[in-house]
């Protein structure tokens, strides 16, 4: 928005007509030390595995790993990361309180069919340098990922662009869970669901077992493909990413989809070894 070399108007003029201050234009991030993307990285593996540590768990886990870290580095990298624990706490979480949160739809309901439910979720993904933000849009019946996007914000721009194309490919679910993360809240994500009509449900505050089949996507992916590459930009984690994310759509059988692929429920395609 602003313009270094403009011709009428100084760089003080146009961040006071944007409302920033003039320092906030010359900021620059200071990225993470070598420690701090190590303590990030351990931070997400052991999540995966016990989602109910809180920052104090979270530290004592550390110290006996041999790391000497007080909590309020782990409590800004766990929030760096939007992890939280599932056990209840008091403000775990603040929402906007603009943003109005919708009750949760799926409880009992029988889910039967590819397009019925779709779920989304965000993700930390560690690089040898960084972090960047994943989203997937994910089926609900059938595990299969319809998009998703990489970003090195949390902005909502990435979850509305992925949420976008999956209904441009795929038509409309009846219902779209989300968790209560301010992405799937904000008012672009739900005006975007609202112009399709499409019902709007989210997940109890610190629920995680409410998304769990894509939580269970995130522990697939990050051990299988993240955990196992140092991703070194962008450009080569989104086309490691995209390979796996084909081959776990096309190839890997689920035992609770009768071993069938996502690919092979959400199409009705019955595998030849089934059919045998």
């Amino acid at each position: 928005m602003i313009e270094v070399n403009h011709s009428k108007l100084s760089l003080a003029r146009q961040c006071e007509l944007v409302s920033i201050a003039r320092s906030s234009y010359y900021y620059r991030p200071k990225n993470e030390s070598d420690f701090n993307l190590e303590l990030l990285r351990l931070i997400d593996q052991q999540y995966l595995k016990t989602p109910w540590y809180g920052s104090r768990q979270m530290r004592r886990y550390l110290r006996r790993q041999g790391y000497r870290v007080n909590r309020k580095r782990i409590r800004r990298l766990m929030q760096k990361m939007g992890l939280v624990a599932v056990a209840p706490a008091p403000n775990t979480s603040r929402r906007h309180p603009q943003h109005k949160i919708y009750l949760y739809l799926l409880r009992g309901m029988h889910i039967k069919r590819p397009g019925q439910v779709w779920c989304a979720d965000v993700t930390y993904i560690p690089m040898a340098h960084g972090f960047l933000y994943l989203v997937a849009i994910m089926d609900w019946y059938s595990r299969r990922v319809l998009s998703w996007r990489l970003s090195n914000t949390l902005e909502a721009d990435f979850c509305v662009e992925a949420l976008q194309e999956a209904l441009e490919k795929y038509g409309c679910p009846l219902i779209f869970n989300t968790d209560q993360g301010s992405q799937f809240t904000s008012a672009d994500w739900i005006d975007e669901l609202k112009a399709h009509d499409i019902k709007i449900s989210m997940d109890g505050k610190g629920r995680w077992m409410d998304n769990v089949f894509i939580e269970r996507l995130w522990r697939s992916l990050k051990y299988e493909c993240v955990y196992l590459n140092a991703f070194d930009n962008m450009k080569d984690a989104k086309e490691k990413l995209n390979f796996w994310i084909e081959y776990y759509n096309h190839e890997r059988p689920h035992s609770s989809l009768n071993d069938q692929t996502p690919n092979e429920v959400y199409e009705g395609i019955k595998p030849l070894s089934l059919a045998a």
